[in-house]
């Protein structure tokens, strides 16, 4: 857990900032293993998803614990994680990396839409595909899946840590989507990230220019000469970056 709370103004960075520039900064840092490994955007949306994350961790289903009346239940962990999301937030799922039974479908993911989150990202498959892509909010999947979860995952843990497609995902964590996939910031890194990337962005929409124009790669990207860096400081003053 964390005391850290994601603020509007970081949220709005976030924004703009693609998963490849957090990917890189996180690196430098020697963190690995933070994107999330099989998922993809069920539809792309135009902005990138941002939000910190709220996990339920799914385990292999025992037969005689799962059967299809268990959904009664009003305290089952895949509901009640639905309800209790909180605003803002990324519900985040591992399933194992397993997409053979979905892990939701369209009338839980509209219910989570509907109460605010951000939005959704899961290691294992979801069903009704076309319903959830049709939402604003962003949701990430290893693929669409018909049969029910209780074929092959039981809901056990809320809101701890869990792995999700191979990243560690601690609750509090800053998860940004775009439409490569999904990236892990641990919360403590969450601000001092943000402005770093916003540079390294600004840094590579100037150099996207110059390639265009002709410039070649050695010593532009990254940068060792003094006239590429010059001349990234007047690009920066006339495009107000």
């Amino acid at each position: 857990m964390t005391d850290y709370v994601l603020s509007e103004e970081t949220r709005g960075k976030y924004k703009r900032i693609s998963t490849a520039s957090i990917a890189t900064a996180l690196y430098k840092r020697g963190l690995r293993n933070q994107f999330i490994q099989g998922v993809l955007p069920v539809s792309p949306k135009a902005e990138n998803m941002v939000g910190q994350a709220f996990t339920l961790r799914y385990i292999v289903a025992r037969e005689d614990r799962n059967p299809i009346t268990i959904f009664r239940n009003a305290d089952h962990p895949q509901r009640v994680a639905m309800e209790t999301c909180p605003p803002g937030h990324v519900l985040v799922m591992d399933a194992r990396k397993d997409a053979r039974a979905a892990t939701a479908g369209s009338i839980l993911i509209t219910r989570l839409a509907l109460r605010g989150a951000a939005g959704v990202v899961s290691d294992g498959g979801f069903r009704d595909v076309t319903g959830i892509g049709e939402l604003d909010m962003p949701a990430y999947c290893a693929g669409p899946s018909a049969p029910t979860n209780l074929t092959l995952h039981e809901a056990m843990d809320i809101n701890v840590p869990i792995s999700c497609g191979d990243a560690p995902v601690f609750p509090g964590d800053v998860l940004v989507g775009d439409r490569d996939g999904v990236m892990v910031i641990p919360a403590h890194l969450a601000e001092e990230l943000a402005d770093e990337c916003l540079g390294m962005e600004s840094y590579e929409d100037f150099v996207l220019e110059q390639v265009k124009a002709g410039t070649p790669i050695i010593g532009l990207y990254p940068c060792t000469k003094e006239e590429h860096q010059k001349r990234y400081e007047e690009w920066r003053k006339e495009n107000g970056r």
